[in-house]
């Protein structure tokens, strides 16, 4: 009998394109497939033969200042998404009674997810991360926005930390709405966000493999390692006539790009412009908001709108990039030294561990400056940084990771009463204590 999957997902194209992926998989796989997504993805998703239910979202948050900050960023994000997680419990209750449903979402989704377990009590719940730092741990390497914690810090100091943060910058944000939402549904309210939310899914899928970010001891269980599910809506998108002109002319250009979500990036492309002229390099500019360009790009520089990266990859020497991690997962099946410029959220983490690889550099947005990124650009073209590409590169040339998620979201469909009954009995879940 097919299953009826639930797909619920939010933020900008690097949080759709991963959980797009899986969805078109399960359809495959010949089940029922509800896609609900931010409304401005529509175009994306438009033309994929997937059940698009738009969620509203409100745009104007790109253009909050306190969106990439490093710790003010989460408020942002939270904020953001309840209009549209307030669809999805009355989506998932209007479903045919005798459907065999599975939630698969955004570990943002999760509070609500777990609302719809309240009415429907045979509902499985499967929680998506995308990247490693959505998933807390005490364990190396911790960092706190763009501060890592040194690795001797005893693990009690670590919790101590975490539990802090918890309350500083996430619990004041989220806590009351989610509780009172509980309380109304006969949950019992959590301590705290960070320390419950996740143990809250009745299983957890990594879409990130183990050679980049292995199993922490304090992950939630039970817990799926996949790969990337490295996905372009038109990955057959031709190169325009001026790229392809552009790319021919000379050597091999650097590509920059600050996130498709990213409105507030004119002075890295300012500092882009003059690093590359400093260097004598070529360069391609990415970026929707042309706004965001300096007014004298020199001849040496283009700018671009939307490029594939998978089609522009192989054909650059280097990508400069926020860390968002679709974007650092595929220079990293091209082979591309990176070097990544965090402004907040998973970013931090995403560079630490292209660096920890050998396959970039780093260097923290707020100290971003012409000089400075002259200077990391120099260090990619390295040929220890070349061999290490190379060598992660080859780590892609496995079978497809989608293949073992449908399997698995397929048995969880089938399983018996959920594994964490108790610690969703007590708002506990499998995160720092």
């Amino acid at each position: 009998m097919p299953i009826h999957f639930v797909v619920v997902t939010i933020g900008s194209a690097g949080d759709l394109f991963p959980f797009m992926a899986t969805a078109l998989a399960l359809r495959a796989a010949g089940h029922r497939v509800s896609f609900l997504a931010p409304v401005q993805h529509a175009p994306f998703v438009e033309g994929s033969g997937l059940d698009f239910i738009g969620l509203p979202a409100d745009e104007a948050v790109l253009y909050d200042p306190d969106l990439w900050h490093p710790t003010r960023g989460f408020g942002v994000v939270w904020r953001a998404t309840r209009p549209g997680m307030a669809r999805v419990v009355p989506f998932v209750n209007a479903l045919p009674k005798d459907e065999q449903v599975v939630l698969l979402v955004h570990p943002l989704a999760l509070p609500e997810a777990d609302l719809c377990r309240a009415i429907r009590p045979t509902l499985k719940v499967a929680a998506a991360y995308l990247a490693p730092q959505n998933l807390p741990t005490v364990y190396d390497p911790l960092l706190v926005g763009p501060w890592r914690v040194p690795f001797w810090v005893p693990f009690a100091a670590r919790r101590a930390l975490w539990r802090w943060g918890a309350r500083r910058f996430v619990d004041p944000v989220a806590l009351p709405e989610v509780n009172a939402a509980r309380i109304a549904r006969g949950r019992v309210p959590m301590a705290s966000l960070l320390s419950d939310l996740f143990g809250l899914a009745d299983l957890s899928v990594t879409l990130f493999p183990e050679w980049f970010a292995p199993t922490q001891p304090d992950w939630p269980k039970p817990i799926l390692r996949a790969g990337f599910p490295l996905f372009d809506p038109q990955p057959d998108a031709p190169l325009s006539p001026e790229l392809a002109a552009f790319l021919a002319a000379g050597p091999a250009p650097v590509a920059f790009t600050h996130g498709t979500g990213n409105t507030q990036a004119t002075a890295y492309f300012g500092a882009a412009k003059d690093a590359v002229v400093q260097l004598g390099l070529r360069a391609v500019f990415l970026s929707a908001h042309r706004d965001q360009m300096p007014a004298d790009l020199p001849p040496a520089v283009l700018w671009q709108a939307y490029v594939p990266l998978r089609r522009l990859l192989p054909q650059v020497a280097a990508l400069a990039h926020h860390g968002g991690i679709g974007t650092t997962a595929e220079a990293l099946r091209a082979g591309t030294p990176q070097l990544v410029v965090p402004l907040a959220h998973d970013q931090f983490d995403n560079a630490a561990r292209v660096t920890a690889l050998g396959v970039g550099a780093s260097l923290r947005a707020d100290r971003v400056n012409a000089a400075r990124l002259a200077g990391k650009l120099a260090q990619l073209s390295d040929k220890a940084v070349a061999r290490r590409c190379a060598a992660v590169r080859a780590r892609f040339d496995g079978g497809d990771p989608m293949r073992t998620v449908v399997e698995r979201l397929e048995a969880l469909a089938g399983e018996g009463s959920h594994v964490a009954e108790q610690a969703r009995a007590t708002a506990g879940g499998n995160g720092p204590q």
